[in-house]
């Protein structure tokens, strides 16, 4: 049974720094997308930024470009989201999914969140 489970949400300031945690349990196979997302009150959830979980293909929302990095540690089977100079408009519910697909997958993840697994999700606050 396919798990993930989100850490390190909560409230900072604008321009201030948070790091989200994923840790994932229970894949069959190695081959996969994982992904943050994100969802703000009366907004659709949207794609922040997806990576090759075990290679180096790191995908990113325009909103979130220079500001957001996502990265793994697969020894722990984790994935990070660093999230630098929050904005307020930064402020959703944060979650992470997967799906079992190749590197060229990805960037389609990002946009079209054709998720297989998915957490549940962990708040992001940021107020001015």
């Amino acid at each position: 049974q396919v798990q993930l489970v989100e850490s390190g949400g909560g409230s900072v300031q604008a321009g201030g720094s948070l790091r989200l945690s994923c840790v994932a349990s229970g894949f069959t196979a190695s081959s996969k997308c994982m992904g943050w997302f994100r969802q703000a009150p009366g907004k659709e959830r949207e794609g922040v930024a997806t990576i090759y979980f075990g290679g180096d293909d790191t995908y990113y929302a325009d909103s979130v470009k220079g500001r957001f990095t996502v990265s793994q540690d697969n020894a722990k089977n984790t994935v990070y989201l660093q999230m630098n100079s929050l904005k307020p408009e930064d402020t959703a519910m944060y979650d992470c999914a997967a799906v079992y697909g190749g590197s060229w997958y990805c960037p389609i993840f990002l946009r079209n969140q054709g998720y297989s697994y998915r957490g549940q999700g962990t708040q992001v606050t940021v107020s001015s």
